[in-house]
């Protein structure tokens, strides 16, 4: 008897220390907010909250009233701001309802005067079945309708491709399509790993991430490491056959960047010559193709890892020839090269906001036989194809291209995605040249590199918005035969779908009138193209009602941050205060692109919606910085950038609260099917569970399906089954094209943020490949150098 009567002032001095505390948080913020012309709500909760911590200290009973009232206004202001949205409820509603219950534990209820307390406990009572109701209601509103998948028809373009996995894309199309159809919806539960190979080219301390997507020809599986060194696998068993390492000295510059990768190799094929037989090596007709970290191109016999003497020197081009100067780790190929009309194609990343004055972003052509220069695309000088005079360079500092390229060997042309001038986020030096080509999609000549059209996705682009998806082509049906297309898909969440023999849009697009006010120096275009006939996937417009928390507290911190950033809704500019920037600069889409069935006409994306700070820091300000990308954190994209050449330093960070969790409410990542035909949707769902991510970077280790944000694509088969990895989630899962509905996920090493591939092996089973790497701003303690094959039990 005497424990009981000791503990229960104590418990109940606790919880008076807690709701006083929270209080005068929420006295404080709540003042704040209201200040910055935000909700009264948080200053309403911290005096409820303050005069139920007095009341309870002073143990009457109608402090549990207070609280329980407090809880019903809650519950009000919820479904006001947010309505039946279950993440935006339980940011304002969980916390509240936790404390409330602490409220009707007997040892607290015992030290309250008996004369109040059975009104504060039906109060209390009261405000939680409201909150309960609240989520239920919020659970059996949930819209699952699903729109009819359009009928799978004759086989249009890519539809027929084989069942090896040739390029990048699947195709020199980039439909990421397979004809494979050994595993279905009804058997894909069985899929079990089938091997597991280890590159061994994850050194200690890198952040290059490993995302490679292998080729599969001839029954052996080709593919390169972090560094560039290049494998040929059994494509049955996983075993390797031969490995050829290029000797690449990852310097501090490449190991430390995560953006330094190689997502693919390419395969061609040439016919013996008579010169070529001379040259020790040259016996390759079956090459691969693979660029390095350190900017070369290498080609090596497919049948045995060789070096193809007759290729460059030695097997071997230097990329940066007629560059100038390139410091370590501005310049470096990160995507598989394409193969057209006997040339390789490459573009090339060169690393963001440095300075005024960075490497080319030339467009190259080479011969795949003898390497040589077949033609180069220099914005700058477009006359000049070869390479540039003794003692000159490519004109430096042009948009460049850095995501994967596209080919149509019939139209005889080559879509380019392309890039930025650097530094990205001012671009007042930007020359008409490079303002003309920026962040656009660019169809070139096949056989001579000159510019056939283009079409602009951004205007004077200060917002990192360059074109990072692969163009996708695609042959649509109608009623006056088959058009061939191009679907682009953007960081601006947007899908445009060009005409891809002239750039005209197949759906409409229409000029927008946008927020301005460019920073000191800059300007904008008062206008920017709009796809207005495909859905959007770069979140709505924000609102102080769209900021999200774990608890009410860091929702506060959020909702203060959000009115006192900039933010006029999508494109809002850069500026010293600090400008939210959404989608944010990694999309919307990047990379990962978008997958088409080209039989149903069905396209498949996956997309963030999280965004990001962009300040501007004035030179005179700033300090010393170079490029350094940090994360951890669900939605972390944090990095310093010099911008040398302009007025200001560039800092870019995740718009996260102190628990590092997303400011805006879930999904943080989702997964859309669309009907290419009409523009709409078909379904979409969050990506990913939070299994792997939580408060402060530690993993939560529940599988809400909060969706996460996502690097990476999808693929689709002609069973109708969509594999993707992609997520901060280490899982690779498999979706039900009709649907989107989850049919089978599998756990993995390391995160899954590459494009998965599929084919028939020599022992005609179907296996399903992934790179499992991890992405270094996503999860920098979980990197990994896996490629794990799935296949159904023999």
């Amino acid at each position: 008897m005497e424990e009981t009567r000791h503990m229960r002032p104590v418990a109940t001095r606790i919880l008076v220390i807690l709701i006083g505390g929270i209080s005068l948080i929420l006295l404080y913020g709540g003042g704040a907010l209201l200040e910055l012309g935000g909700t009264s709500y948080y200053l309403v909760s911290g005096i409820a909250l303050a005069g139920t911590a007095l009341l309870l200290w002073r143990r009457d009973g109608r402090a549990a009233t207070v609280y329980g009232l407090f809880l019903i206004l809650s519950v009000a202001w919820a479904l006001y701001e947010s309505g039946l949205d279950g993440w935006a409820l339980a940011a304002r509603l969980v916390a509240p309802g936790v404390l409330g219950i602490f409220l009707l534990v007997p040892r607290v209820l015992a030290e309250l005067n008996a004369e109040a307390r059975k009104l504060g406990t039906w109060t209390v009572g009261a405000g939680l079945g409201a909150i309960t109701l609240a989520f239920g209601s919020a659970a059996f509103s949930r819209d699952n309708a699903i729109l009819t998948l359009p009928t799978a028809q004759t086989a249009f373009g890519d539809a027929a491709a084989s069942r090896d996995w040739q390029n990048y894309g699947g195709t020199p199309s980039g439909t990421r399509f397979s004809p494979a159809d050994q595993i279905t919806a009804s058997n894909v539960h069985e899929l079990k790993v089938a091997w597991t190979y280890r590159t061994g080219t994850l050194s200690n301390g890198t952040l290059a991430p490993f995302e490679a997507t292998p080729l599969m020809i001839n029954n052996k599986l080709y593919l390169c490491g972090h560094n560039g060194a290049v494998m040929a696998l059994d494509s049955a068993s996983g075993h390797e056959l031969w490995r050829y390492d290029p000797h690449v000295e990852m310097t501090a510059s490449t190991k430390l960047n995560p953006l330094v990768a190689c997502r693919g190799v390419a395969y061609a094929e040439v016919e013996p010559s008579e010169e070529g037989a001379k040259v020790k090596g040259a016996q390759c007709a079956r090459r691969i193709i693979s660029p390095t970290a350190d900017a070369r191109l290498i080609a090596v016999d497919a049948d045995n890892g060789r070096a193809c003497g007759d290729f460059g020197r030695g097997g071997t081009i230097n990329l940066r020839d007629g560059l100038g100067e390139v410091k370590p780790g501005y310049y470096h190929v990160s995507s598989a090269p394409a193969v057209i009309g006997g040339n390789i194609v490459v573009g090339g990343l060169v690393l963001d906001n440095q300075s005024t004055d960075e490497p080319s972003g030339v467009i190259r052509a080479f011969e795949v036989r003898t390497g040589r220069l077949a033609w180069a695309w220099d914005i700058g000088r477009p006359d000049r194809t070869g390479m540039p005079p003794a003692g000159q360079s490519y004109t430096r500092s042009t948009p460049n291209s850095w995501a994967p390229i596209s080919v149509d060997p019939r139209l005889g042309l080559i879509y380019v995605p392309m890039g930025n001038s650097t530094p990205d986020h001012w671009g007042a030096f930007r020359s008409a040249p490079s303002e003309a080509y920026a962040s656009s999609l660019v169809a070139l000549d096949a056989a001579t590199g000159r510019a056939r059209w283009h079409f602009q996705i951004t205007h004077h682009d200060v917002w990192d918005y360059d074109v990072a998806s692969q163009p996708v082509l695609v042959d649509i049906p109608g009623s006056n035969g088959v058009t061939p297309a191009v679907v682009q898909a953007t960081k601006t969440g947007q899908i445009f779908v060009l005409d891809r023999r002239n750039g005209r849009p197949l759906k409409r697009v229409v000029e927008k009138s946008v927020p301005q006010g460019p920073a000191e120096g800059d300007w904008l275009s008062p206008t920017q193209p709009f796809s207005i006939d495909m859905p959007h996937f770069g979140g709505d417009r924000l609102r102080e009602s769209d900021m999200w928390g774990m608890t009410p507290l860091d929702q506060l911190w959020c909702r203060i941050q959000f009115r006192k950033l900039r933010y006029e809704g999508m494109y809002t500019p850069p500026s010293v205060t600090g400008s939210l920037v959404s989608p944010g600069v990694g999309g919307g889409m990047n990379w990962g692109s978008v997958t088409v069935d080209p039989q149903r006409s069905v396209v498949l994306t996956n997309a963030n919606l999280v965004p990001h700070i962009v300040r501007l820091i004035p030179r005179s300000r700033a300090r010393g910085a170079t490029k350094g990308i940090t994360g951890g954190g669900a939605g972390e994209f944090n990095d310093v950038n010099v911008a040398e050449g302009t007025p200001f330093q560039v800092v870019r960070t995740g718009f996260t609260s102190p628990l590092k969790m997303p400011c805006i409410k879930p999904p943080f990542g989702v997964i859309s099917a669309i009907n290419l035909k009409t523009g709409k949707t078909l379904w979409s769902r969050p990506l990913g569970s939070g299994r792997d991510a939580g408060p402060l970077g530690i993993p939560s280790n529940v599988p809400l399906p909060i969706g996460t944000p996502n690097q990476g694509g999808s693929i689709v088969t002609r069973s109708g089954l969509v594999f993707i990895g992609a997520t901060q989630e280490r899982t690779f899962r498999a979706l039900d094209l009709k649907t989107g509905q989850e049919l089978w996920q599998a756990r993995l090493p390391a995160a899954a943020n590459a494009t998965p591939m599929t084919y028939i092996a020599s022992n005609g089973r179907q296996y399903v490949l992934v790179a499992a790497g991890g992405y270094p701003p996503f999860d920098p303690g979980h990197l990994g150098d896996y490629l794990v094959a799935f296949a159904l039990p023999r």
